[in-house]
């Protein structure tokens, strides 16, 4: 007898439907799986022959054909255990339902026969509800996450029994639901806040900017400055994840496995600080099939390089593109994948190598270079801030006052982002200032004859590039919108450019 089990799989962050067919016939005693299975899916039939003796079913006899169709992409993962245990029942006539069509079933079985995680439900689910299908059967952990698709009847199941039953009409499981509004209540709940930091009253600032307009920033000064503690707080003064963007992020990390079991969504911005030994296939993603690395991981959020000369240069290279266009793409020999990755990167160094300020330095002025060189011209390029991290004075670390916290910081960030909706609306492809191409720039950023020659004698005087010159009117938009300004005046300028320390060539 024939049967029929739909289900799915993940390619990219987006998935496909998978059907699975299972013809049960005479001849030796055999199980045999086509439609390209990687190692996970052939082992899937020890699998599933024990789960089914543990659940109190009988294997068939003769020869059992499965067949993943379509037939021309690979499969990979323990994901189709479950659909073809209840392929192998129904077409052995043990599992007696007219519900099949109806459901997209996922899921790894145990030996026992109970059902475990998977990854990648999130994209599932938006599979199952684009098809039309009227639930989708998910192990018990993964339940959350695919309830946040509205529109779709998610059954969590626990083991292969309670799936039969309920495809059998015996069993009634009722369907999940998430209540999206106390999923990003309970997200609100930040550990950190800007007002633990002593001082540094100007990086705060800058990285104010920073956040109300999406930019990039580098981070320079000495050890125990307080660059990092800085970056990690960045997040906390973020608007908070739109229910669009957290979808996005939660493909990735579900994808990844990074979302925690039980958890619905990602609900608060990513904050990825690889370490400077990472490799290329780490950062951008890789291995044999294309997965998604660190600065897809960070999508929507925040990408943190602390020791950004210590890098190696290829690897900080294959950032220009991601930094520049949002997303990037990986080909290997299993294929070509693309994946967004519009995050913000902010960046720590040393100023010179010994980490003492250029006056203070044993280093030789050719020493300094080499170790700043070490940062091409065109990946400086794209960092919009370049900030200077003095150390803190005593009386700044002895004081009780507490600074500015991080939700008042936040309210200013989300008025100047809400200017920048209302700016760009229509344009889906600008979503803060940061994101502004040249036709947004001549549009939005337009100078007046006095801020123009401010801006010339800049270019001339610290030999800027031309990338350098948008990225000057763009952080000078930020500020304007910081203050509720409509036009660009000098002093918006004059602030934008004195964050490009390191084209003025400070330290040397």
């Amino acid at each position: 007898m024939l049967a029929k089990v739909c289900s799915a799989a993940v390619q990219g962050i987006d998935a496909y439907p998978v059907e699975v067919e299972v013809d049960s016939g005479w001849g030796d005693s055999l199980v045999v799986i086509v439609g390209l299975p990687d190692a996970a899916v052939k082992e899937s039939r020890d699998r599933v022959s024990t789960a089914m003796g543990n659940s109190g079913f009988k294997h068939p006899l003769g020869k059992t054909t499965i067949n993943l169709a379509p037939a021309d992409i690979k499969k990979e993962g323990p994901s189709f255990d479950l659909p073809i245990a209840i392929g192998i029942l129904a077409a052995s006539e043990q599992v007696e339902t007219d519900q099949l069509e109806n459901f997209m079933i996922v899921g790894e079985l145990a030996l026992t026969g109970a059902i475990r995680p998977i990854k990648g439900v999130l994209q599932i689910a938006l599979r199952a509800r684009a098809d039309g299908k009227l639930g989708l059967l998910v192990p018990v952990e993964n339940a959350p996450e695919a309830a946040v698709v509205a529109g779709l009847r998610v059954f969590p199941v626990r083991n292969l029994r309670e799936a039969t039953n309920f495809l059998e009409g015996q069993t009634k499981i009722a369907p999940l639901k998430i209540d999206l509004g106390k999923v990003f209540d309970y997200a609100n709940d930040d550990e950190l806040d800007f007002a633990e930091v002593k001082g540094q009253e100007s990086v705060k600032r800058a990285l104010e900017i920073a956040a109300a307009g999406g930019h990039n920033a580098l981070l320079i000064g000495p050890p125990g400055t307080g660059k990092s503690m800085l970056a990690k707080r960045l997040p906390t003064i973020l608007p908070p994840l739109t229910l669009e963007e957290a979808l996005e992020t939660t493909k990735i990390h579900s994808i990844v496995g990074l979302l925690p079991p039980g958890q619905a969504l990602v609900t608060q911005r990513p904050f990825r600080a690889p370490h400077h030994t990472v490799s290329d296939a780490g950062l951008l993603g890789g291995n044999a099939s294309p997965t998604p690395g660190e600065i897809s991981i960070a999508h929507h959020g925040v990408l943190f390089l602390d020791e950004l000369p210590e890098f190696k240069r290829n690897v900080l290279e294959t950032l220009r593109q991601p930094l520049e266009e949002g997303r990037v793409t990986i080909s290997r020999a299993a294929g070509s994948m693309t994946f967004p990755s519009q995050f913000m990167m902010i960046a720590a160094m040393n100023p010179t190598p010994d980490g003492k300020m250029p006056h203070e330095s044993r280093s030789t002025p050719r020493e300094v270079q080499n170790y700043l060189g070490r940062i091409s011209g065109p990946l400086l390029d794209r960092i919009d801030l370049h900030v200077e991290v003095p150390p803190v004075r005593f009386r700044e670390i002895a004081s009780e006052q507490a600074g500015e916290s991080s939700a008042k910081i936040r309210e200013r960030v989300i008025h100047a982002r809400a200017r920048q909706q209302s700016r760009f609306k229509g344009r889906p492809r600008v979503t803060c200032n940061a994101r502004m191409g040249s036709r947004e720039l001549k549009e939005f950023c337009a100078l007046s004859e006095e801020t123009m020659d401010l801006l010339k004698y800049a270019m001339a005087d610290m030999n800027l590039s031309a990338r350098a010159y948008d990225r000057i009117l763009k952080v000078a938009r930020t500020i304007a919108d910081l203050v509720d300004a409509d036009a660009l005046s000098s002093e918006h300028i004059s602030e934008a450019i004195q964050y490009r320390s390191l084209d003025r060539q400070l330290w040397t």
